[in-house]
C-alpha cells in the first residue's frame, strides 16, 4: 500500500531538508577527525601523500581503487582500448566471428598476463565442467562446478593451484582468485543452460569465448551464458536511437565519479579511520553513524564505477551486460540487497528463484535463502567474518518475509486497510527506517571489521540511546520517505494513470 499516494509537498520539502543538514553535519565531524588525524601513526599505512599544494593527504586504504584508477590504470586501459579497437574491426568486416575474436583476443590476454601456467589451468576447469555438462544432469554440474570453487577456495588446494603460476607482480594475487573464480562461475552458468537445450550441446568452443571475454574475465560481472551466447553471436549489429549518445553519457558519468570519490579521500578518510578502534572509540556517535553509511555508500560507488568502465566497453560491443547494483542510499529491504549484481543474477536464477519459486512460502524461502548463502559463502572464501555476514543477511531476508505474512493476517491486515495508503507508507516508513540500519549493521562488518561493526552497534543501539537511537531513525524515516516518494513517481511513468489533487493540497492518482 501507499506507492500510488503522495505525501503532501511540504512534508516531502522536511524530509529534504532534515536528511540534508544531518549529512553535512556528520561529514563536519568526519572531515574534523581526518584532518586533526592526517599524521598519526596508525595512518601511516593507508594515507598517502596527496594534493600536496593543498595540503592535503590521501586516503588510499582500498587497494583496489588504487590499483583500478592509479597504480595499473594504464595497462587496464591499454588492455581495454585494444579489446574495443580489434572488436570493432571485425564486427564491422567479419560480423559472424565476432565472438570468435572476443575469445582468442581475450585468451592471448590471460597468457601474457598471467603465463600459459595460469591459462592451462583455467582451460583445464573449462574441460572438467564441460564434460560434466554434456550429461545434462543439473545436480551433477553444480557438484562439478562447487567442488571446483572450492578448489581455488579451500587449503590446501587453493596454496598448490596458485603455486602453478609463475612469475610475482602486485596484481597477481588478485587476478589470479578473480581470474579463476569468475571463469568457474561462468562455466557453471554454461553447463547449466546446456542442460536446459533440448536439443544437442553447445560446443567447447563456444565456452571458450564465453569465458575469455577480456573486459569480464578477471574482475566480473558475470553475464548468464544464455544471454551471451544470443548477444555476442547477433549478426545485426544495428544501434538504437540514441544510444551512442547514452554510452557516452554514462562514460562521463563514470569518469565525474571517479573524480568526484578523488575529491572525498582527501578530506574524508573514511576507509582509514574505521581500522585505528582507538579513535573510533573518541568519535562521537553521528560520525560513526555516518562512517558506517559512507562506508557502504563508497562501496556502492566503486562497484559502480568499475562495472560502468567495464560495462560501457560491453555495450560498445553491442552487448546488454548486467547493470550496476541499487544505490545503498535506496535500499530499505534485504530482498533488493546486493553490491554485484552479475553474481546476484546468477545467484537468484540458478538457486534462489529455482528453489523459492514466487517466494511466498516460509520454508520454501528459507531453504532458498540458505543455499543461496551457501554458494555465496563459497564464492567469498568461508571465513568467520564470512559466516557472521552470511547468517545474518540470510536471516534478514527471512525476517522480512516473516513479518510480511505476520501483517498481512486479520486484524493487522484490516486496520492498515482501513488507516488510508499515505499513513500506511509514514508507518511502513518507521520499520523501513530500522530494517535500513540492520542492512548497514550487517554489511559494514564485511567492508571494514566485526570490531567497528560492534561498535556502531553498541552506540547507536544502547549507549546512544534514546536520543542518539531516536534521531538517526529520524533522519532515516525521512530519506526511507524520499525513495519511496521516488518509486511513485516511476511507477506513475511506467503505468501512467490520472491524477487530480485531493484535500489539503494532496495528489493522489485514482
Amino acid at each position: 500500500m501507499g506507492i500510488k499516494t503522495a505525501l503532501p509537498r511540504y512534508e516531502l520539502y522536511l524530509y529534504t531538508a532534515v536528511l540534508a543538514v544531518a549529512l553535512i553535519w556528520a561529514g563536519s565531524w568526519i572531515f574534523e577527525a581526518s584532518s586533526e588525524n592526517a599524521n598519526r601513526k596508525t595512518f601511516k599505512e593507508s594515507v598517502k601523500p596527496g594534493w600536496h599544494y593543498f595540503g592535503r593527504k590521501m586516503d588510499a586504504a582500498d587497494f583496489e581503487w588504487v590499483m583500478w584508477f592509479t597504480t595499473f590504470r594504464n595497462h587496464i586501459l591499454f588492455a581495454l582500448v585494444g579489446h574495443v579497437i580489434f572488436a570493432k574491426i571485425f564486427s564491422l568486416v567479419a560480423p559472424k566471428h565476432r565472438s570468435l575474436v572476443f575469445g582468442v583476443y581475450g585468451g592471448l590476454a590471460v597468457l601474457v598476463t598471467m603465463g600459459w601456467t595460469f591459462l592451462a589451468l583455467v582451460l583445464s576447469h573449462c574441460i572438467i565442467l564441460y564434460s560434466v555438462a554434456i550429461f545434462k544432469s543439473k545436480w551433477m554440474c553444480f557438484a562439478a562446478g562447487l567442488c571446483t570453487l572450492a578448489s581455488i577456495k579451500l587449503e590446501p588446494f587453493n596454496s598448490w593451484q596458485e603455486a602453478l603460476v609463475t612469475g610475482s607482480f602486485n596484481l597477481q594475487d588478485i587476478l589470479f582468485y578473480g581470474g579463476c573464480g569468475f571463469s568457474i562461475m561462468r562455466c557453471m552458468s554454461f553447463a547449466l543452460e546446456n542442460c536446459e537445450k533440448k536439443e544437442g550441446n553447445y560446443t567447447f568452443s563456444d565456452l571458450v569465448k564465453y569465458n575469455f571475454y577480456l573486459p569480464f574475465f578477471f574482475f566480473g560481472p558475470i553475464m548468464t551464458f544464455d544471454r551471451f551466447h544470443a548477444q555476442a553471436n547477433n549478426t545485426q549489429l544495428i544501434r538504437k536511437e540514441r544510444e551512442m549518445w547514452n554510452i557516452t553519457t554514462k562514460a562521463l558519468l563514470h569518469l565525474g565519479g571517479i573524480l568526484v570519490v578523488d575529491v572525498f579521500f582527501h578530506y574524508l578518510y573514511i576507509l582509514t579511520i574505521p581500522s585505528d578502534m582507538k579513535l573510533v572509540a573518541k568519535l562521537s556517535d553521528w560520525s560513526l553513524a555516518g562512517l558506517a553509511y559512507s562506508n557502504l555508500v563508497y562501496d556502492w560507488v566503486k562497484a559502480a564505477v568499475m562495472f560502468g568502465v567495464i560495462n560501457t566497453v560491453a555495450m560498445l560491443d553491442h552487448l546488454d551486460p548486467p547493470q550496476p547494483p541499487k544505490c545503498i542510499t535506496m535500499l530499505y529491504v534485504f530482498a533488493e540487497t546486493h553490491f554485484d549484481r552479475g553474481i546476484n543474477d546468477w545467484l537468484c536464477k540458478y538457486v534462489y528463484d529455482y528453489i523459492g519459486g514466487n517466494h511466498d512460502q516460509i520454508f520454501k524461502e528459507l531453504l532458498a535463502t540458505i543455499c543461496t548463502f551457501a554458494v555465496t559463502t563459497l564464492w567469498l572464501g568461508p571465513c568467520e567474518l564470512v559466516y557472521i555476514w552470511s547468517f545474518f543477511n540470510c536471516f534478514g531476508l527471512n525476517f522480512e518475509l516473516w513479518v510480511a505474512k505476520f501483517f498481512s493476517l486479520p486484524p493487522l491486515s484490516t486496520i492498515e486497510s482501513a488507516m488510508g495508503e499515505a499513513m500506511s507508507r509514514r508507518i511502513r516508513g518507521l520499520f523501513n527506517a530500522a530494517n535500513f540500519w540492520a542492512i548497514v549493521l550487517y554489511n559494514v562488518l564485511s567492508l571494514n571489521s566485526l570490531e567497528f561493526a560492534k561498535m556502531v552497534g553498541r552506540r547507536l543501539i544502547f549507549k546512544g540511546f534514546p536520543l542518539t537511537t531516536l534521531s538517526v531513525l529520524l533522519v532515516t524515516y525521512c530519506g526511507v520517505q524520499l525513495v519511496k516518494e521516488r518509486e511513485r513517481q516511476q511507477a506513475l511513468l511506467e503505468d501512467p494513470e490520472p491524477v487530480k489533487p485531493v484535500d489539503g493540497g494532496k495528489e493522489k492518482a485514482e
